[in-house]
């Protein structure tokens, strides 16, 4: 009787846990969509903001839009060319002492928990040092510096899923370990790179903390990589500071924007990651 009672409690926490995390789901995203897609209008998407926007008048938010798919898209780049590389040299393949490996993993999770403010910081005083003014490529480095943890220890607990099996077989035809790693091992974390790159994605293009003074913020749309750039959290930050409610309903309209945006690249993904799996050996 009281295993059937322990049992009936656990399943209503499980239940009230799950309803808590969707039910928060569902209200942010009605929220965000009731108060902003009656602000969102073609103008609003394909215009940079003209003089006066945030006092009401006419423009729009492209100059966010570019600014912050350039920022995600270049920094993902980055930090993907990076971390692959990084994330299967951990493997015992190449690192026999697993202290080592099991100090930079920790070191991986102390900076995947790090603020993104530290980021920010450190990225602006290496600017002011090197004499750097805000700019497009400053706010692709520091993106690119707070993806990478999240992207190598992603895709180094997926090869380490890799059945030892599948890499001896392949020894023992022959081939060398950069040959194992880079023809087999890596097809096999093709969706766990996926993963990774949505992880990652999904914090870089949300974040405004470390843009702010590495991007910079303008009004038109980065014509190179030493041009200042707009972000939609920026854009989200500063509409809903001034005290026009037409202005914070469109904040309300960029947040559905870089809603859509975050859930484009989840389907993609997702997808992505589903057609990666059939070439997985379980």
């Amino acid at each position: 009787m009281d295993r059937l009672l322990e049992e009936r409690l656990f399943k209503v926490l499980m239940l009230s846990s799950l309803t808590m995390v969707v039910g928060s789901l569902f209200a942010v995203v009605a929220v965000v969509v009731l108060n902003g897609a009656p602000a969102l209008t073609p103008s609003m998407l394909t215009q940079t903001p003209k003089g006066g926007y945030y006092l009401g008048k006419e423009g729009g938010i492209l100059n966010a839009i570019i600014g912050s798919i350039y920022l995600a898209f270049g920094s993902v780049l980055l930090a993907l060319l990076i971390s692959i590389p990084a994330a299967l040299s951990l493997q015992r393949d190449y690192i026999k002492k697993t202290k080592v490996a099991y100090s930079i993993r920790l070191s991986l999770d102390v900076l995947w928990g790090t603020p993104s403010i530290v980021y920010g910081a450190f990225g602006f005083t290496v600017m002011l040092y090197l004499g750097m003014r805000a700019s497009l490529l400053g706010g692709i480095i520091v993106l690119t510096l707070l993806q990478i943890p999240i992207m190598i220890r992603a895709i180094d607990e997926t090869v380490k899923l890799v059945p030892a099996e599948l890499k001896e077989t392949s020894y023992a035809l022959g081939t060398t370990r950069f040959e194992t790693t880079f023809k087999i091992v890596i097809i096999q974390v093709l969706p766990g790179i996926a993963t990774a790159v949505l992880l990652a994605f999904g914090r870089s293009i949300g974040d405004a903390a470390s843009i702010l003074f590495t991007a910079g913020y303008t009004d038109n749309i980065p014509g190179s990589l030493l041009d200042p750039a707009a972000s939609l959290p920026l854009a989200i930050f500063f509409q809903l500071g001034t005290p026009f409610p037409e202005v914070q309903q469109r904040a309300y309209a960029s947040a559905l924007v870089l809603l859509v945006i975050v859930l484009v690249v989840s389907v993609a993904s997702r997808a992505l990651g589903q057609r990666f799996s059939k070439h997985i050996l379980r």
